[in-house]
């Protein structure tokens, strides 16, 4: 008679984990769902065009659904919040500016730690802000101006669409550099610092690109610097204020991150997805309407950049006593 042993109890381990693989469905591979990029301003605005049109060319890359996901209020703390706090599965991404690298010195008490909360991707594009004065202003160059603030100290105003924002950041670092005395006057919002400065209530505005473009090519507006080291190729005439005010370089720029602790693999699919869309034909025209240039590299790039922004502007901030309310 044959005997049949039956199996050891490791034996039947291994006999169970076996079965177990073999009827497992395969894992899912990233993305297998929407993908969710927060913007932390209000519809319509560069950012949200940016977004948008980004999200575009990644859900073609990725053959994934993006969602963008409009979060303004509190300088960018709220949308970022939300991106902090959300699972570090590559499913949220936050598009992030200016405002993502100066609210550690602005906002002390943020409710997350802006380096150790999230981690960097990729940065997609960069440009220069643009000292505006109206067409009809005595001012026809960056030298006519601090002549002008320099006679008369504090008389001269600046408009901004908030305090802590590019424009009026700008404008601090414009005056510690060029050794003269402006008056920052805040508005809620770039539309009513634009209406003002076209109705004289405000002698300028380091406006956005975005913002002032338009008006600058129907007459409305002067530009007479870009804020840029040098000079920007969608305003090739307008001079770069460093020219005249040694050192001085301010940019808007756009980058996305995702939750700390999101794998390095994932990390990588969404650095090359965003490249690859960034470089696209219609990524690139309509981000030159916006006065922008490509500008993508690696995560380890992004995070490099933002730390320097860190410092530079902690130390405008500190100098210039700087308070959000």
């Amino acid at each position: 008679m044959q005997r049949f042993r039956l199996p050891t109890l490791a034996g039947f381990g291994i006999l169970v984990v076996a079965a177990a693989l073999a009827t497992r469905p395969a894992l899912a591979a990233y993305p297998d769902k929407p993908i969710h990029i927060v913007v932390p301003f209000s519809p319509g605005g560069g950012t949200d065009v940016v977004a948008r049109t980004l999200s575009v060319g990644m859900a073609e890359e990725l053959h994934e659904t993006f969602v963008v996901d409009n979060r303004p209020g509190a300088g960018t703390v709220i949308g970022s919040d939300a991106v902090a706090q959300s699972a570090p599965d590559g499913y949220t991404l936050l598009i992030a500016t200016f405002a993502h690298a100066v609210n550690p010195s602005l906002r002390p008490r943020m409710p997350y730690d802006t380096d150790r909360a999230f981690a960097p991707v990729v940065l997609i594009a960069r440009g220069p802000n643009v000292l505006v004065v109206r067409a009809d202003a005595p001012y026809k160059s960056v030298q006519d101006l601090i002549a002008a603030a320099k006679a008369n100290p504090l008389k001269l105003t600046y408009a901004s669409q908030g305090t802590g924002t590019s424009a009026h950041l700008a404008g601090e670092m414009f005056a510690n550099l060029a050794k003269v005395q402006m008056t920052h006057v805040p508005y809620r919002g770039a539309a009513p610092a634009i209406t003002d400065l076209l109705g004289g209530q405000v002698s300028m505005m380091f406006g956005t690109a975005a913002a002032v473009t338009p008006l600058i090519q129907s007459g409305k507006l002067r530009a007479l610097g870009v804020t840029s080291t040098t000079r920007s190729a969608a305003f090739k005439k307008v001079p770069a204020i460093d020219e005249t005010v040694p050192g001085y370089a301010v940019e808007s720029w756009y980058g996305l991150f995702v939750p700390a602790g999101t794998p390095a693999d994932v990390v990588a699919k969404l650095n090359a997805a965003a490249t690859q869309a960034a470089h696209s034909a219609e990524f690139a025209k309509r981000i030159q309407d916006e006065g922008l240039s490509i500008s993508t590299g690696t995560p380890a790039q992004l995070e490099d950049f933002v730390h320097a922004e860190e410092a530079r502007w902690k130390q405008v901030v500190t100098e210039n006593h700087i308070k959000v309310d």
